[in-house]
């Protein structure tokens, strides 16, 4: 059964372009190294909750949006696979805390088996 990293993070609208370029570049890699979809996201209809909400999960300021993104793979050793390829990807070695878009201390993420795929 598949296997799926999903992140949420909160970004300036300001710098949605930057982003976007971003996004299209770690894509691509994610592709050409075998993942099998990536998808990146803006939130259209996230309005914060009582209680807890991706708006409040982000601690979204502002003039931010947020982000749902998620890449597919065929397994989890798969994306394990995957993933090591794509951090030891030259075009993204320049990615780091200093320099993103985003707040990456209010990104949140992890790997999910999926428990339904109709």
């Amino acid at each position: 059964m598949a296997y799926i990293d999903g992140y949420v993070l909160p970004v300036p609208r300001e710098n949605l372009p930057a982003y976007r370029r971003m996004a299209r570049l770690g894509g691509k890699v994610w592709k050409e190294h075998g993942a099998l979809a990536y998808v990146e996201a803006i939130g259209d209809d996230v309005k914060p909750g009582k209680y807890t909400s991706f708006p409040q999960a982000v601690k979204l300021k502002e003039g931010e949006v947020v982000v749902f993104a998620y890449v597919l793979f065929r397994s989890r050793a798969h994306r394990d696979r995957v993933n090591a390829k794509v951090m030891a990807d030259a075009r993204l070695q320049g990615w780091n805390a200093g320099n993103m878009p985003f707040d990456g201390k209010r990104m949140f993420w992890g790997g999910f088996k999926p428990i339904v795929d109709l």
